[in-house]
């Protein structure tokens, strides 16, 4: 028996009341932990480039929304120059490149 737990009565406690005992501070305990697995990734190389492109050319829209709703005031932060740089990066390039499949199903 833990020694934190003193037994109740003079008798020793049965398994079932161990057991009852162990559950019953088990779910008095809070922050309990339950880890999932993160469910594999099944897509290709090739889906997961034209993903990541499609992801790249978005946020660069984003940003350069944002650029343009700057006020004038703000044009001349660091934070305009940043977004000006993203704005201005040519990312046809890499939406032009087609993957290679691999292993002879090219």
């Amino acid at each position: 028996m833990p020694k934190d737990l003193p037994p109740e009565g003079n008798q020793v406690l049965s398994n079932a009341e161990r057991q009852a005992r162990y559950r019953a501070r088990k779910a008095g305990q809070a922050g309990t932990i339950i880890r999932y697995r993160r469910p594999a990734d099944r897509r290709t190389r090739p889906q997961r480039w034209h993903d990541a492109v499609a992801e790249l050319l978005a946020l660069q829209a984003e940003y350069t929304a944002w650029a343009d709703a700057l006020p004038e005031a703000l044009r001349d932060t660091a934070t305009a120059e940043a977004l000006q740089a993203i704005a201005d990066l040519d990312l046809s390039d890499l939406a032009d490149i087609e993957p290679p499949r691999g292993y002879g199903r090219d």
